[in-house]
């Protein structure tokens, strides 16, 4: 695979400095039963690094050290590859529950319907779990030949699941959310637009409902920015991202109040940094390799954001972070 870092750290990006820490991103391994071409973690089914019960016990004392400082944390973001498949998945949902902190799952909906994950659309809606499910089409064929054969008819059989629970049903506070990629290095389109059209497509079609569509652009690192390097596209993706760069995106990206932590425990400004290998900056403002069992929340205020090209993704036309389009 070719390793698109060297490239996006010559591109110059504009200075960013952390907020107070509202979001902890947490990767519990690149382990995932499927393998997408727009992948910018690499998951897929051979990957073998899945984050440990001693990591995630230090995750949860993180998180009592924040309410202890009375930090603003408010969202535990859990992601993978698929973050169900880690065995620990249920017990540290549970512990974060127990806080009563707010859980985001990034689902990528086939894993509902997986041998031995019977019980966890049911789980999910027990412990009030927001879902954040990856579906890059409202079509058969766009969504087999990103994600595989198959995978599109799996995914309505999951979102039919999980409306039968209350996800994204209107009057439940069941949450469901999907989200859109584009099919290529193209930017999404107006993400409104694109939710109306969902939301009609999908319901007659298939009786599916949720809540909000969100879109993102593709990263150009790890499976994608490999993809776009042997085709010859990088040059002109990156220089679609920078020409549609839009300042007032920089107030709101992700990165300002969230924190990504990879399988081992490691701290970075976001999950895209972490693919990566950028750790997040020690009070000197220079890139320091940070284990979380080491982190005072409160020291992160202020500190500068690591930034190289990949970051004109996140600012490009409407923008795109964790919560979908920002303008």
């Amino acid at each position: 695979m070719i390793d698109t870092y060297p490239l996006l750290e010559k591109i110059k990006f504009p200075s960013l400095r952390r907020q107070a820490l509202k979001t902890l991103q947490i990767n519990l391994g690149y382990l995932c039963n499927q393998q997408c071409l727009h992948c910018h973690v690499n998951a897929s089914p051979q990957r073998k690094e899945i984050m440990d019960k001693t990591t995630i016990n230090q995750l949860l004392d993180f998180i009592d050290r924040c309410n202890e400082d009375g930090s603003n944390l408010n969202l535990v973001d859990l992601t993978g590859g698929a973050p169900e498949l880690n065995p620990h998945f249920k017990i540290l949902v549970e512990e974060i529950s127990k806080r009563k902190i707010a859980i985001m799952d990034r689902c990528n909906l086939t894993v509902l319907l997986e041998k031995g994950q019977e019980y966890l659309a049911e789980f999910l809606a027990e412990k009030n779990v927001q879902i954040t499910a990856s579906l890059p089409c409202y079509e058969t064929d766009n969504v087999d030949k990103q994600r595989g054969k198959g995978v599109f008819e799996t995914s309505i059989e999951a979102l039919q699941k999980l409306n039968g629970l209350g996800y994204g049903v209107p009057g439940s506070d069941l949450i469901l959310n999907l989200v859109f990629n584009p099919q290529g290095p193209s930017l999404p389109p107006e993400q409104s637009e694109l939710e109306r059209t969902y939301k009609q497509h999908l319901k007659d079609e298939w009786g599916v409902e949720f809540n909000h569509l969100f879109t993102l652009s593709n990263m150009p690192i790890k499976r994608f920015g490999s993809t776009l390097v042997s085709k010859n596209q990088f040059e002109d993706y990156m220089q679609l991202l920078q020409e549609n760069y839009l300042e007032q995106n920089l107030q709101s990206v992700m990165c300002l109040d969230l924190i990504s932590v990879d399988w081992l425990g490691y701290v970075y400004d976001c999950d895209f940094n972490q693919m990566l290998g950028m750790p997040v900056s020690d009070k000197s403002n220079k890139p320091n390799k940070t284990h979380i069992s080491d982190l005072a929340p409160a020291l992160l205020v202020e500190r500068e954001i690591q930034v190289a090209g990949h970051c004109y993704g996140c600012t490009a036309g409407q923008g795109s972070s964790c919560g979908g389009a920002l303008a």
